[in-house]
């Protein structure tokens, strides 16, 4: 408890260092004087031997020692961390002060200052503030030996918050190496407190200046229950600072098993993310408890989250169907880590395989099935790879559908994109193909519920731009944006898939669900923010303008302009109420000519028929010039 008050008191006091450290010279400086002649006549005559000026002398010694002292920046030096560079600046300014004084005083004919005396003291006084110095970082690294476990104080921390997070964050951080020196909180009630003896020093707004008094090395965001736009006000402040930030877990985080003291980095989510998704936990629970869910690309970005958090609520068996070798591995180890008494069925194949397909959902019988497995890299389906696109993302999804359909399978969900609303490429026209697919045999005779879930961009999904900006930045850039004016919808992996279950639960066959996705975000403003996060100013890392590749949108839409929205029962879904046409002859001709393409068949050529099949389907052309802003 000592120790923690010690710290306590030093980091109250850290405001005023240089003052203090310019009295205790200034004490140091007086004791030397009197040390001096104590060494030069002995103990009987030291006193009673000096003029009766003797005092006025000393006082003028001292004020040229601290002029000195000033001038050559002494009292900025940190004494924790005294070493030899502050032994050679002291050494200069002891040997200029001492030689200037010595002048003064022979030039003022004091003679009866001993010459000894102005000879010695610099000598003397140089090794009194060394041995002071070198005392205090003894003291502080002891002290900091008893507080931490360590000697070496690596990380100093500010804490943004001074809730029960903060509380519990407190309790277990500093024991891991961790010197938190105070934390900030815009509650004025909590002002001039403490919480577990570590002072509330002030407000977020205050931020900046404790930063640079009180020589911290991290920031900590402790504010899991904030608003989002307090959560972002702070990780601004924290940002501008240029220190490393961490943040504790989020509210959802914590829910689902995190540890408040487990700093992570601040991620784009947390600049981006909203308000928590609340969801009929009873009825997901009812929907999926017992119940053998089927997943395809389950280890995909989409496809793994859905299997995390069906898992939490009690399904019989989950079966991961991927074609990716090392991705249903990857998968299956972290399932069978988290969730030990899951039953696993873990099955490699394409959703191209019909027979297999159908051979796998007769023998497991899903209740439910989840359908991920997609081709979702927008310049790499247009061109080369576009029949590959057609095949696997309309193909695929008719393929899995039916299988479920003839299996029985309760509810059928196809993950969709909101690039399949007015597609301007290929891959959202495969997708726009793979609804209206859904869509014909939801009006079939079938007992099998059909729906789709469309949302945009996943932040973090792979493929995604924040993994490419983060290696840009890495490599100390540039970041490259398609267009100074392009936005995108964004949303966490995991807000995603709980709307897709909670859509799951809701949904009537034949229904296209529409995930409220908040405000577009513009890529530019994005690519900035993670600049920033990385520790760098903007002006640091330029970012250019690559200009939009082919097929790519300026702005991406969640509904066609002839689709209606009506409500649903949960805020964050609306339903997407699609023209009602007959499309047993286009899903025939559809399938019959995807059947037949051939891979060699020209782009062009692709495109144009599949305008015929999807009319909202305007392919794009771009310009792909660059500029560096």
């Amino acid at each position: 408890m000592f120790w923690q008050r010690l710290d306590s008191f030093l980091t109250l006091v850290r405001p005023r260092r240089q003052v203090l450290s310019l009295l205790t010279d200034g004490l140091v400086i007086g004791a030397c004087w009197h040390i001096t002649y104590l060494f030069r006549l002995g103990f009987e005559r030291w006193h009673s031997a000096r003029p009766s000026y003797d005092v006025w002398v000393m006082l003028g010694v001292v004020v040229i020692y601290l002029a000195l002292f000033m001038l050559m920046g002494v009292p900025r030096g940190m004494w924790r961390f005294s070493g030899f560079g502050e032994i050679k600046r002291l050494t200069l300014a002891c040997l200029a002060a001492g030689l200037i004084s010595a002048v003064v005083v022979l030039m003022a004919q004091l003679t009866a200052v001993p010459r000894a005396v102005l000879a010695l003291h610099p000598a003397i006084t140089l090794m009194g503030l060394c041995a002071v110095r070198i005392g205090y970082r003894m003291l502080y690294e002891h002290m900091r030996s008893r507080i931490a476990g360590s000697a070496l104080e690596k990380r100093r921390a500010l804490v943004l918050g001074a809730g029960d997070a903060a509380r519990l964050l407190l309790a277990g951080i500093q024991h891991e190496g961790w010197v938190v020196v105070g934390l900030l909180d815009d509650d004025p009630v909590k002002q001039r407190s403490r919480i577990a003896g570590v002072p509330i020093l002030g407000p977020l707004m205050s931020l900046a200046s404790h930063v640079k008094s009180q020589g911290i090395t991290h920031l900590v965001l402790a504010m899991p229950s904030a608003s989002t736009a307090q959560r972002r006000r702070a990780i601004e402040l924290a940002v501008d600072t240029g220190l490393p930030v961490l943040t504790v877990p989020s509210a959802q985080e914590l829910l689902e098993g995190g540890q408040i003291s487990r700093v992570r980095d601040i991620e784009p989510e947390d600049l981006l993310g909203r308000e928590p998704v609340r969801l009929d936990e009873t009825g997901i629970a009812e929907c999926f408890s017992g119940k053998t869910v089927l997943i395809t690309g389950a280890g995909g970005s989409i496809g793994t989250e859905l299997c995390r958090q069906v898992a939490r609520y009690g399904p019989n068996k989950i079966v991961l169907y991927e074609l990716s070798e090392s991705a249903l591995y990857s998968i299956e180890q972290e399932l069978a880590e988290h969730f030990p008494y899951l039953t696993l069925a873990r099955l490699i194949g394409d959703v191209k395989d019909f027979e297999y397909l159908r051979e796998a959902f007769a023998r497991l019988r899903p209740h439910i099935v989840f359908h991920a497995a997609a081709y979702k890299h927008v310049p790499l389906m247009e061109d080369d790879n576009a029949w590959a696109a057609l095949r696997n993302n309309t193909m695929g999804t008719h393929h899995a559908a039916l299988a479920a359909a003839q299996a029985g399978v309760e509810r059928f969900v196809l993950i969709s994109t909101d690039k399949a609303v007015n597609p301007t490429n290929v891959m959202g026209a495969s997708k726009r193909a793979a609804e209206m697919l859904i869509s014909q045999l939801a009006k079939q005779e079938f007992a099998t519920r059909f729906m789709a879930v469309r949302f945009g961009n996943v932040l973090g999904s792979s493929g995604s731009v924040i993994p490419k900006f983060k290696q840009q930045i890495a490599k100390g850039g540039p970041v490259t944006v398609t267009h100074p004016d392009i936005t995108r919808y964004f949303m966490t992996t995991a807000e995603a898939v709980r709307l897709v279950l909670q859509a799951t639960v809701l949904a009537e066959s034949g229904q296209v669900y529409v995930l409220d996705m908040g405000e577009p975000v513009k890529i530019v403003d994005l690519a900035r923010d993670l600049i920033r996060l990385s520790g760098h100013h903007p002006e640091e890392i330029a970012v250019v303008f690559s200009g939009l590749r082919p097929g790519e949108k300026l702005y991406e839409e969640l509904l066609a302009d002839t689709d209606q929205t009506l409500a649903s029962a949960h805020p964050r879904l609306r339903i997407a109420k699609l023209q009602e046409t007959d499309l047993t002859a286009w899903a025939q001709e559809l399938l019959a000519w995807i059947t037949k393409l051939s891979p060699s068949a020209s782009p062009v050529e692709l495109r144009a028929r599949l305008g015929y099949f999807v009319p909202d389907f305007k392919a794009t052309s771009v310009n792909t010039s660059a500029h560096q802003e």
